[in-house]
């Protein structure tokens, strides 16, 4: 059977697979009125921490919701207030001076600008498994000046350090305390979320009672994709969260109407990354070889969705938006697939041509419906151009690992940091160098420059074949006016329903 007849089939098997468990009867946990239902993709932690590494979709939208940071995004993906209430920018932009609002920890003990300092400074300690630590290298200082007042200190300025702090892993959590603006409580398998009570009223009894009202709270339960897309469907859940390419053959199986798809144009990484150089992968050329033979346009397309975009970039092609330097085109960007590909076995033909071999690349790809379609895409490419390969689980020893990243801030030196020198990266000496040259330059010109250099650098050394942009999606009810797509894919739970005008 061919490559293309194999992922026919295998493309049918998981859709019919995936049918079977959308016709699931959920368990009528939720009624007809009452709270808003939001059904997430995977298992809900409550006591998961930004200090033990990535969030799952699932518990960073729980955390945002009990614990916001200084600052977090609206339903529109802009910086909104958080646990500070306003803040100012000095005119060097190198310090952020934040006010906090009125807010109290779970156990009824007031917040203080001290505990926040501290949180904040535990999150970005060299022993930290923050996943963020990494994108706060310009911090020289975070400070209280009073009880209700904190700073931040930078060594250079940073425009997008509130991008930063809005992500959900930047919530102030204490030793599992949160502070609002939403409280949890376990109800079954499920989590109410009801809005804090205004610390500040005039009538706390009526703000309690305001703040129980069930029109006004949210019912949060983590299951499978298939399920999650069963409650909908079947009325049990007003929108589905967490949605990702892994996941996307699931809604295509669901026959839920395609004008409730929420696709969040986000850019960021989505492609895989040489975790080693050996072999075949030892040499510049060959790497680039595997990253021009991709057909990244009929990979794409072959999981139907328009606004998936194809990326040939290093760096996502937000930063041209922010004002820094436009990202730059690979070599090879203007010849056709079929020019890549024979491009590309020209440098397979010389390998082997010398007498050497290729051991199959090993590939770690989530073992989902769109993870076994998009092995399946590339493998066929790969095998095009006489490279074997197979796939691997994650967390297996591998030659490629894919990254599947949302950008974070639009900071240009976001995507050339993350792909230089990390532990799931491989290292250049010369582009590390001039990455954190630019780093520390005060200079925006200079800064901008070093960029494209670092970024010449970088490409040439070909660490990662980008594929495309990030995919991130949702499900909504028309009740959930405001879950909307936006750049940054933040959904807050307290902001699925806008206010009215």
């Amino acid at each position: 059977m061919t490559a293309a007849g194999r992922y026919r089939r295998t493309t049918m098997l998981m859709a019919a697979a995936a049918g079977l468990a959308l016709t699931v009867s959920s368990c009528g946990l939720f009624g007809e009125a009452g709270p808003v239902r939001i059904a997430a993709m995977g298992s809900i932690n409550p006591a998961a921490s930004p200090l033990n590494g990535e969030l799952s979709a699932t518990n960073a939208a729980l955390l945002d919701a009990t614990s916001q940071g200084l600052v977090s995004y609206d339903g529109e993906g802009q910086i909104d207030t958080g646990l500070a209430d306003r803040w100012t920018v000095t005119t060097d932009g190198r310090s952020y001076i934040f006010r906090l609002r009125e807010a109290k920890w779970t156990n009824g003990r007031k917040v203080t600008a001290q505990d926040v300092a501290a949180i904040l400074r535990t999150y970005l300690a060299p022993a930290s498994r923050h996943m963020l630590k990494s994108d706060f290298p310009e911090i020289e200082t975070i400070r209280a000046m009073t009880d209700t007042v904190i700073e931040i200190r930078l060594s250079v300025p940073q425009p997008a350090i509130l991008e930063l702090l809005a992500q959900p892993s930047m919530a102030i959590v204490n030793k599992g305390m949160g502070w609002g603006p939403m409280r949890a409580r376990s109800i079954g398998r499920a989590i109410l979320l009801s809005p804090v009570p205004d610390p500040l009223a005039e009538d706390p009894a009526a703000a309690e009672a305001a703040a129980n009202d069930p029109a006004a709270s949210i019912e949060l339960v983590g299951t499978s994709p298939a399920k999650a897309l069963a409650r909908f469907k079947n009325g049990y859940a007003d929108g589905v969260v967490g949605g990702r390419f892994s996941t996307l053959p699931y809604f295509a199986a669901s026959n839920i109407a395609r004008s409730r798809l929420v696709v969040d144009p986000a850019p960021g990484l989505f492609g895989l990354s040489f975790v080693r150089a050996e072999g075949f992968l030892a040499t510049d050329t060959n790497r680039d070889a595997l990253t021009r033979a991709i057909r990244r346009e009929r990979l794409v397309e072959a999981f139907g969705l328009e606004e998936w975009q194809a990326q040939l970039t290093l760096r996502p092609v937000v930063h041209v938006r922010s004002g820094g330097p436009a990202p730059l085109q690979p070599a090879w960007a203007d010849y056709d697939d079929a020019s890549r590909q024979a491009q590309a076995k020209r440098a397979v033909d010389a390998w082997r041509a010398a007498g050497r071999e290729i051991e199959p690349i090993r590939i770690a790809i989530p073992d989902s419906p769109g993870g076994r379609i998009l092995f399946a895409y590339i493998a066929a490419d790969f095998t095009a151009i006489g490279v074997p390969s197979r796939r691997v689980a994650m967390a297996s020893t591998a030659d490629l690992r894919l990254i599947d990243e949302v950008a974070p801030n639009d900071d240009p030196l976001w995507a050339l940091r993350r792909l230089s020198c990390r532990r799931d990266t491989l290292c250049n000496r010369e582009a590390q160098d001039l990455i954190e040259q630019a780093m520390r330059n005060i200079d925006v010109g200079q800064r901008s420059t070093q960029v494209t250099e670092a970024e010449v650098v970088l490409a040439r050394y070909t660490p990662f074949i980008p594929l495309a942009t990030p995919l991130r999606w949702s499900v909504a009810a028309q009740r959930l006016t405001g879950l909307r797509p936006n750049p940054r894919a933040q959904h807050p739970l307290n902001h699925v329903i806008a206010a009215p005008n």
